[in-house]
């Protein structure tokens, strides 16, 4: 399977069969002004109601929009809720964490993720190879908590999401203070990355990829 990193919280992944996920696509703004969103999915998944989030009319294919746990395609989809603050959402609202097992290849997407995880959600969420996490701070965890939910969930593949670039004008962190003093870092050139089931690394390895919108 394949996952493109688009820009912000959005990635396409792509199972060996062909079928395409897209995850968080957002909406284009003053705030955020990445390329915006042309792909076409057979799936999207929406953490939370945001415009950053939720812009699921950007998406070609008549997509199905996932937004709690099902099977679609032959993929067992699971939402685990959690919140979009450490306040229980009562700050910012609700948010899913959404986990897919494709080809063999656990992936958990954590949305807009704002506290550390609680053991029932640990949990829920299951065994995790690939783990997407926001980092930027302020609207989700900071690179402090996202470490800590990486060391709950212990995953193999660690891809970093919802931070600063010179396209997001929000007043987030960009990726470095998630990264600093961490070993096995990959800043990939590319935009997408190829994994498969029992080739993944045996120590965990954090690979920031190029946005390519």
């Amino acid at each position: 399977m394949k996952i493109k990193y688009l820009a912000h919280s959005a990635f396409l992944i792509i199972s060996d069969k062909g079928t395409r996920i897209l995850t968080d696509p957002y909406e284009t703004s003053e705030g955020l002004r990445h390329g915006a969103i042309k792909e076409t999915a057979d799936i999207v998944t929406v953490s939370h109601e945001h415009g950053d989030h939720n812009n699921v009319a950007a998406v070609a294919g008549k997509p199905k929009i996932v937004k709690t746990s099902e099977s679609v395609k032959g993929i067992n989809i699971k939402a685990v809720e959690a919140a979009h603050d450490d306040k229980g959402g009562s700050q910012r609202g609700k948010n899913r964490i959404f986990c897919f097992s494709i080809d063999g290849v656990n992936i958990c997407h954590a949305g807009d993720l704002g506290h550390e995880l609680s053991a029932d959600q640990v949990k829920a969420i299951g065994r995790v190879d690939v783990l997407i996490i926001p980092v930027g701070g302020l609207f989700t965890i900071d690179a402090k908590t996202a470490t800590k939910v990486c060391e709950q969930l212990k995953p193999k593949v660690i891809i970093p999401m919802h931070y600063k670039t010179e396209k997001i004008n929000f007043p987030i962190s960009d990726v470095e203070p998630f990264l600093k003093d961490k070993g096995n870092v990959t800043r990939s050139k590319e935009s997408i990355i190829e994994l498969k089931a029992g080739k993944l690394p045996s120590l965990a390895q954090i690979i920031v990829l190029k946005q390519s919108l």
